[in-house]
């Protein structure tokens, strides 16, 4: 079965059996005056909630607490709600260098830990640095290609990234699971 064009008449199962990138559901929503931000997973149950009942959810928006710093030492704790700011960009790299980025773990990290200090948080950063070195990371959920892409090279040593990519969208066309598997390998 070919993929389903996404729109209000399609049957939740069919929908969720399928990949749609996340301009696509972004696009879908606005379409059909659904709200259309959050991340891939939030406006993929968004969708389904629509195409089972017909209802477009409201969603509460977070309200965001601004941080009012203008000036971050080592001492200082990180605060609660933290976010990513280009003040605190600015201080990481200025302790950590350039190569610094608010990467998935070290962002979690400082989520998780209001309360520590800044300096705490550049040593969890260099952990985290040296332990994504020596293991394989995690991807999240929401980034299926990067996973599939991963996994495609895992198991193909020498592989060319365009066989990859052929075989990912071999694989997204397909009903069911994305997950790379050997037999992904016939559409070469």
């Amino acid at each position: 079965m070919n993929r389903p064009q996404l729109d209000k008449n399609l049957d939740e199962d069919i929908f969720r059996d399928f990949y749609y990138l996340k301009e696509e559901l972004v696009a879908f929503c606005k379409h059909e005056y659904i709200q259309a931000t959050g991340s891939k997973e939030e406006l993929t149950n968004r969708i389904a909630h629509f195409l089972r009942t017909g209802e477009k959810l409201k969603v509460n928006k977070k309200r965001k607490i601004k941080n009012d710093i203008s000036s971050l030492s080592l001492d200082g704790k990180i605060e609660e709600n933290f976010v990513c700011s280009e003040v605190h960009r600015a201080f990481f790299k200025e302790n950590i260098g350039n190569t610094f980025s608010f990467n998935v773990k070290f962002q979690q990290w400082l989520k998780q830990n209001s309360g520590k200090t800044y300096k705490d948080a550049i040593d969890a950063y260099y952990k985290i640095i040296e332990d994504k070195k020596q293991n394989k990371t995690t991807i999240d959920k929401q980034f299926e290609y990067n996973t599939y892409i991963r996994d495609f090279f895992d198991d193909n040593k020498g592989a060319s990234l365009k066989d990859a990519i052929k075989c990912w969208k071999y694989k997204k066309s397909l009903a069911g699971h994305n997950r790379y598997e050997k037999e992904d390998l016939r559409t070469l």
